[in-house]
């Protein structure tokens, strides 16, 4: 009877491991999907509403799920509190969240490179800088999905099955 119970622990442990692991890999084109829409309605904040940035990050971030929200809640709180410049606020912010998304390093490098050119332009140069990131994350998004229809079945799969095998080798 224990060894039944304790097989089942097994087969749910591995399991949820193999889920949870499926379950990054769908969350990431998610991300950069509401990533590339926020980046958008900068955009369009930044050209049409003449916003400051820091009113418009906060907009942003009331809109936007989480994390991407926090991203920008953290860059318009950073723009208000302190001395510093658009760039080290982006930056900050940046590395602040990053940990709590699926993003890749790609990712962080075509966000960081954005945030270089944050603020230091006049309008029409900037949304040229944004569109530039929105192709990028288009790219990488593209990637992210056909990663996710690759390994996500696997991944769950290879959960479940090592929990067998792991079962099969204690017995």
């Amino acid at each position: 009877m224990i060894k039944l119970i304790g097989a089942a622990l097994i087969i749910v442990a591995t399991s949820w491991t193999g889920m949870e692991a499926a379950k990054q890999l769908s969350e990431r084109p998610k991300q950069l999907r509401h990533l590339k829409a926020a980046l958008q309605s900068l955009e369009a904040e930044i050209m049409y509403g003449h916003t400051p940035l820091h009113e418009a990050s906060r907009k942003l971030a009331s809109q936007l799920s989480k994390p991407i929200a926090l991203l920008f809640e953290s860059f318009a709180e950073k723009l208000m509190e302190s001395e510093t410049t658009v760039r080290n606020a982006w930056e900050e912010s940046l590395n602040e969240i990053w940990k709590k998304t699926a993003l890749k390093q790609g990712e962080y490098e075509i966000l960081r490179q954005f945030g270089e050119t944050l603020g230091r332009h006049d309008k029409y140069s900037q949304q040229k800088q944004i569109n530039l990131a929105i192709t990028h994350l288009e790219r990488e998004e593209g990637d992210a999905y056909e990663r996710q229809l690759k390994y996500e079945k696997m991944v769950k799969s290879l959960g479940f099955l090592s929990g067998l095998l792991l079962i099969i080798l204690l017995m």
